[in-house]
C-alpha cells in the first residue's frame, strides 16, 4: 500500500534535541560581548595564549581587563550564544604598542606636561614603561619613582596639583586597612580631583606579572619575616642573596613581559585610569 505522508514516520525521534547552530565571530578589538558562565559584558582589547589555550581580552566600563578562554559558544552576542575566534590576520597599517593601542607610524613624543604620573618604585617606573610607554610619550606624560611611599603627603603638597597639573598615584599593597590606604585616603582629603590615587593589591609590582607567563601556576609564598624579594627568587630557583641577584632577577621577570597580556587585570585597569587622569581635557 502505498504511503500517504510519503516517509517514514518511525525514521526519526520526534523528541530528540536540535543543535542549534552556534556562529563563529571574530574576535575584532572593541567588540563587545558578555561571557555566558560569569556575565561579565566588555569590548574585546585582545588575545592572549596561556596555560590553557587562548583567551579574549575584555575591557569593561569601568576600564577593567579579563582574560576569557576561547571556549565554543562561550560567549553571547546581541543575546545569542556564539563562538570568538582570534583574528586570521591585523589589518594592514594596524601595528599596536605593547599596550594594545594602535601605533601611529613616525609620531613624535609630545612635550612633556605638566600633569606627573607617581609610582613607588624604579621597578613599576620600568614595567609601565615597557608596556604604555609609546602611548605616555605620544601624550608627553611622564612617570617618576617615588621610591617608597612613606612621605607621599608632603610630596604631593610640594608638587602643588591643580587645573592643568594634575597628578596620577600607583601604589603597591592598596588593601583597606594598609599604610598605603591610608595615605591614599589622606591625600584624596587634601587635594581632591586634581589628584588621583590609585594601586594594586600585591605586595610588590613583580606581582602584577602573570605568573603563567614565568611558566608557574602561581607566585611562591614567602614566609612573614623573610625579605619579599628575596623569598621569591630563591623559590624560582634564582640567585638571591645580594642585591646584585634581586637586580638582576628583575631584568629576568621583566623580560618575560612584550605586552599587557602578560600582566594581571589589576594592574592594566589602574594604569589606563591614571592616564585618562592626567590627560583628560
Amino acid at each position: 500500500m502505498p504511503d500517504p505522508y510519503g516517509h517514514d514516520v518511525l525514521a526519526a525521534d520526534p523528541h530528540a534535541t536540535r543543535r542549534r547552530r552556534v556562529e563563529a565571530v571574530t574576535a575584532d578589538a572593541g567588540l563587545v560581548v558578555e561571557c555566558a558562565d560569569t556575565g561579565w559584558c566588555g569590548a574585546v582589547v585582545g588575545t592572549e595564549k596561556g596555560a590553557d589555550g587562548w583567551a579574549v581580552v575584555l575591557e569593561d566600563r569601568h576600564g577593567v581587563r579579563r582574560p576569557f578562554l576561547l571556549r565554543p559558544a562561550a560567549f553571547l552576542l546581541d543575546g545569542e550564544h556564539v563562538t570568538l575566534v582570534r583574528p586570521a590576520s591585523a589589518p594592514a597599517g594596524a601595528a599596536r604598542t605593547a599596550s594594545g593601542s594602535i601605533a601611529v607610524v613616525g609620531q613624535r613624543a609630545q612635550v612633556a606636561r605638566a600633569s606627573r604620573i607617581w609610582v613607588e618604585g624604579l621597578h613599576d617606573a620600568e614595567l609601565v614603561e615597557k608596556v604604555w610607554g609609546a602611548d605616555l610619550r605620544a601624550e608627553g606624560v611622564v612617570v617618576e619613582p617615588l621610591h617608597g611611599a612613606d612621605d607621599l603627603i608632603d610630596r604631593v603638597s610640594g608638587f602643588g596639583p591643580g587645573p592643568g597639573r594634575r597628578l596620577g598615584v600607583l601604589l603597591d599593597h592598596l588593601v583597606p586597612g594598609s599604610k598605603e590606604s591610608r595615605l591614599a585616603e589622606e591625600v584624596r582629603r587634601r587635594h581632591g580631583g586634581h589628584v588621583v590615587v590609585l594601586g594594586h593589591p600585591y605586595v610588590d609590582v613583580w606581582q602584577a606579572i602573570r605568573p603563567q607567563v614565568l611558566g608557574i601556576a602561581a607566585w611562591p609564598v614567602v614566609p612573614p619575616g623573610r625579605p619579599w624579594k628575596q623569598g621569591v627568587l630563591a623559590a624560582l630557583g634564582r640567585p638571591h642573596t645580594t642585591d646584585a641577584d634581586v637586580a638582576a632577577g628583575w631584568r629576568w621577570l621583566i623580560g618575560h613581559v612584550r605586552t599587557y597580556a602578560d600582566l594581571e587585570p589589576s594592574l592594566l585597569g589602574r594604569v589606563e585610569e591614571l592616564i585618562d587622569a592626567v590627560t583628560a581635557p
